[in-house]
C-alpha cells in the first residue's frame, strides 16, 4: 500500500512539474518582448491571445477549433508573430507569471485577442469567440490588417 502511495505522489509531482513547464501550442511564443523583436525583424505584426485554457469554455473551443490547428497557425504566421498567454487554473505559477501581462494589457475577459504592430502599439482589440472558426477568425485578422494601413 505504501508502495502505490509512493509512486502516486511522484505521478503527482511529476504531472505538475511538467505542467509549470507548459509549453506553448505549436507555433506559439509565449514571451511577449520577444515576440516584439521577433515582429520588428521580420516586419510582422503580433497577435496575443488571452486564454483560461483548463476553465474558460469559449477559449476551450476556440483552442480546438482555430488555434491549434495548423491551417490556422500557417495563415496566420504569415503576417503574425502568434503569442498564448494562459491563465490555467491548473497552474497557479503560470498564471501568475502571466498576471502582470494582463494588468498592462488591461484584460477584462477571455478569450481576448489583442493586435499589436511591429513596435508593439495596440491597433485591434476583440473576444476570439467572435470569430469561431479558421475562415471567419483569419478574415478578420486581415480586415484588422487592412484597417491598420489604411490609418
Amino acid at each position: 500500500m505504501k508502495a502505490i502511495t509512493h509512486f502516486a505522489a511522484l505521478t503527482l509531482g511529476a504531472a505538475m512539474v511538467s505542467s509549470a513547464f507548459a509549453k506553448a501550442p505549436e507555433g506559439w511564443e509565449t514571451d511577449v518582448e520577444a515576440a516584439i523583436a521577433i515582429a520588428k525583424k521580420e516586419n510582422k505584426s503580433v497577435m496575443l491571445e488571452f486564454t483560461g485554457s483548463d476553465w474558460c469554455p469559449p477559449c476551450m473551443m476556440m483552442a480546438k477549433k482555430v488555434f491549434s490547428k495548423k491551417e490556422f497557425v500557417d495563415a496566420a504566421s504569415k503576417d503574425f508573430v502568434l503569442v498564448h498567454l494562459d491563465f490555467p487554473n491548473g497552474d497557479p505559477e503560470l498564471k501568475e507569471k502571466n498576471q502582470p501581462i494582463a494588468e498592462k494589457y488591461e484584460i477584462e475577459g477571455f478569450p481576448t485577442v489583442i493586435l499589436l504592430d511591429s513596435e508593439g502599439k495596440e491597433f485591434e482589440r476583440f473576444f476570439a469567440s467572435e470569430y469561431p472558426d479558421i475562415e471567419k477568425f483569419t478574415g478578420h485578422l486581415k480586415e484588422a490588417l487592412e484597417k491598420k494601413e489604411l490609418d
